[in-house]
């Protein structure tokens, strides 16, 4: 055998080696993306994909291995035969370029070639690339051996289970095969699944594909729901009839073919629907909304929890202003900072520590922080707002006032507006209408309408108005009224004259401050030590009449201005804003009254009339009752009717349109408005069924108004009481 054969055999060797070392190696992976396409796509995609592989696996192969050339062996040669005297590649070269010398070293390492057997010049085997190939491979066939069938192809989503049978005439069409797919929104990050049912619950706003197969074909078919919508279904190539739509809310719906069964046609499918709930907040640091800035304090740690059923938006706002100045001279700088969540996709935590002095917090500085957090709704999140946590420099103690005005001034909170003040920002906002968006025009604006509502249940207490559930707080005017400045100026305008009078209607009214020392920022202890028997509604007739018409028509004013400031129109808010500052400082010039607490001064009874019996002068008892109004008379009537005609042999009609009309208007009443229109379909579909008409009796109970506590009629007695009151008459007619 010739040196030139031996050396072809050993170059093929080496290339079938390399050439079965990587096909081990990249085989593993053609199995495992073979078998995810039989789980996905089914067999016949399956053995595609793995043609497909294979044959790039064999052409990438094929190009590595025929790297290995001549002079990689001559290299190998010189590398593991020390007889090739570095001269290997002289193997390979032509004789007529070499010259006597060359020819000669040729001519001996072919003999050498011929003669002696060399070491195996193949590359070896990877057992360890090998060894990971196959343990990786192995892992994913695992993987894909319990991936849930939910994730299943179209083919099996859109495949069609048999539907009930119904009796029907030959040539009705009759529902033979179902089937409803239920695609959630990408958001919620739900596989999408199919019904075989025609029902079941489902997100909001998924979307939903009917497919449905009759015997024989009708020549139409629709799908009507209870609120009157009607959703036609197309035929398709194969023979089903299909149709699409996004449920926002519940529904009852029923199918209807043309010339199918009453039974079919009847039949009634529910689908309910998982609402998408807004993000849960929870402040976690600090504990309490008012929190007091301790001495040495650089820094404002805040901690939040939030939570959702799909998923929180990668970042939450978390809003900061700082409230400076007193009195009228009230500045507000307001930043925003974006803050990462840690955590999973649908509970988070936010954390941040607020650097006081960047942010310019200064003594009688009020820090206000609310963290927002959106949901991954799609297209339109929602949004959770934290409560409003205050931070505050409390003013230097040695620089307070004594008396009732030093302790009036150390209760005004920063942020309460006043009337002036609210005039001031509503211009300002005007001003800007043009720099700001609508949205954020609007919101400015129901801002400001939320100040306007607060100082008007604070003036409204004068008058004993409820607070409806607004903050114990005292406003900011200086120049406006307040109890306090009112009696004092009462007092200093009248001179003594007014003490001297009525010492002891004063001395009610005296504010001495409790020895204990209260917390501070503790709503009970403030009113505790600087609480003013006028501010309780039971005190409101403090006020002389003219006083109370002019606060009340200030209050009036307040009103309309709210009501334009919180629908976004602060133009049209100002006139009235004006006119109850205006109300106000007139109120500020009045006197104060003072009554003494008494008893209700009745007229005297006459005792010539005591047990006479004269009648003359007294008002008609009769006129005194009214018959009472029902909430629903629609409710009432049908509820007669329903009772009626249980007992009735023959029932009487329903007005279904109008009850058709008040469930629409009055669903968010019903607890669950399906169950009452399904029942509500039921009798319109058998009128003479009792049992219909006894479900929805039963549903309609819990509508109906409870009627108002009457007087009782009083029992006639025992034998002993009958007596007595027939003696008494007995006597009477003589």
């Amino acid at each position: 055998m010739t040196a030139a054969t031996i050396l072809a055999g050993r170059l093929r060797s080496a290339r079938t080696r390399r050439a079965l070392d990587l096909a081990l190696c990249l085989l593993p992976s053609v199995v495992v993306g073979a078998a995810l396409a039989w789980r996905l796509w089914g067999v016949s995609a399956a053995l595609s994909l793995a043609a497909v592989l294979c044959a790039a696996l064999a052409a990438f192969v094929w190009s590595k291995a025929r790297r290995l050339d001549e002079a990689w062996l001559a290299r190998r040669l010189n590398a593991t035969r020390s007889d090739m005297d570095d001269s290997a590649d002289l193997l390979f070269a032509s004789g007529e370029d070499l010259n006597g010398l060359q020819r000669l070293q040729q001519a001996r390492l072919r003999e050498r070639i011929e003669t002696a057997n060399g070491p195996e010049l193949g590359p070896g085997w990877s057992a360890r690339r090998l060894l990971v190939s196959a343990l990786a491979a192995l892992l994913g066939l695992i993987a894909i051996g319990l991936w849930p069938r939910a994730q299943s192809g179209a083919r099996d989503l859109e495949a069609l289970s048999p539907a009930p049978q119904v009796a029907a005439l030959p040539g009705q069409p009759r529902l033979i095969e179902q089937g409803l797919r239920i695609d959630p929104p990408a958001y919620t990050h739900m596989p999408p699944r199919s019904e075989p049912t025609l029902e079941g619950r489902v997100p909001e706003n998924a979307r939903l594909r009917w497919n449905l197969r009759f015997e024989p074909q009708p020549s139409a078919a629709e799908l009507v729901f209870h609120d009157g919508q009607r959703l036609a279904l197309a035929r398709q190539g194969d023979g089903r009839w299909s149709a699409e739509r996004v449920l926002a809310k519940p529904a009852l719906y029923r199918i209807v073919a043309a010339g199918a069964p009453d039974a079919q046609t009847r039949r009634l499918y529910r689908l309910d629907v998982t609402v998408d709930r807004v993000p849960q907040l929870r402040v976690l640091e600090p504990d309490r909304g008012l929190s007091l800035m301790s001495a040495g304090q650089r820094n404002w740690p805040l901690e939040f929890e939030a939570s959702d059923d799909y998923g929180l938006a990668a970042n939450a706002q978390l809003r900061i202003t700082l409230a400076q100045g007193s009195g009228e001279n009230i500045t507000f700088r307001e930043q925003r900072l974006s803050l990462r969540g840690t955590g999973t996709a649908t509970a988070k935590r936010y954390a941040q520590r607020l650097d006081l002095a960047s942010l310019g917090f200064a003594s009688g500085d009020d820090l206000i922080v609310q963290l927002s957090v959106d949901d991954n709704r799609s297209p339109k999140p929602q949004t959770a707002q934290s409560p409003s946590l205050i931070l505050r420099w409390p003013a230097d103690l040695g620089s307070e006032a004594t008396g009732l005005d030093g302790m009036v001034k150390t209760t005004l909170p920063a942020y309460f507006r006043s009337q002036r003040q609210i005039i001031i920002d509503a211009e300002a906002l005007i001003a800007q209408r043009r720099k700001l968006d609508e949205a954020r025009f609007i919101e400015r604006s129901d801002a400001i309408g939320v100040d306007q509502r607060l100082l008007r249940l604070r003036y409204g207490q004068f008058l004993g108005e409820e607070s409806e559930g607004a903050p114990q707080l005292p406003t900011n005017d200086r120049d406006e009224p307040e109890p306090h400045d009112e009696h004092t100026a009462a007092d200093k305008g009248q001179g003594q004259s007014a003490n001297a009078s009525a010492p002891d209607e004063h001395d009610e009214h005296t504010h001495t401050p409790k020895p204990a020392a209260p917390t501070f920022g503790e709503e009970g202890s403030v009113l505790e030590q600087f609480g003013h028997t006028h501010d309780h509604a039971e005190a409101a007739t403090l006020l002389d009449p003219d006083t109370r018409k002019l606060l009340k028509a200030a209050l009036d004013e307040m009103w309309q201005s709210e009501l334009h400031l919180r629908q976004g129109h602060p133009q049209q808010a100002l006139p009235y804003a004006h006119k109850a500052l205006g109300f106000i400082k007139k109120v500020q010039q009045a006197t104060r009254i003072y009554l003494a607490r008494v008893g209700p001064e009745l007229p005297p009874i006459d005792e010539s009339r005591r047990l006479s019996g004269e009648r003359a002068g007294l008002a008609r008892r009769g006129e005194m009752l009214a018959a009472a109004r029902a909430a629903d008379p629609l409710l009432e009537s049908l509820w007669r009717e329903l009772e009626q005609s249980t007992r009735a042999s023959k029932p009487t009609p329903i007005d279904y349109t109008g009850l058709q009309r008040w469930l629409r208007e009055h669903e968010s009443r019903v607890a669950d408005p399906l169950a009452f229109a399904a029942a509500f379909d039921a009798l319109r579909n058998e009128p003479e069924c009792l049992r219909c008409r006894a479900e929805l009796r039963r549903l309609l109970w819990p509508l109906l108004t409870r009627p108002p506590a009457s007087v009782q009629r009083r029992g006639q007695g025992d034998a002993v009481d009958r007596r007595y009151f027939e003696a008494l008459q007995q006597e009477a007619r003589r």
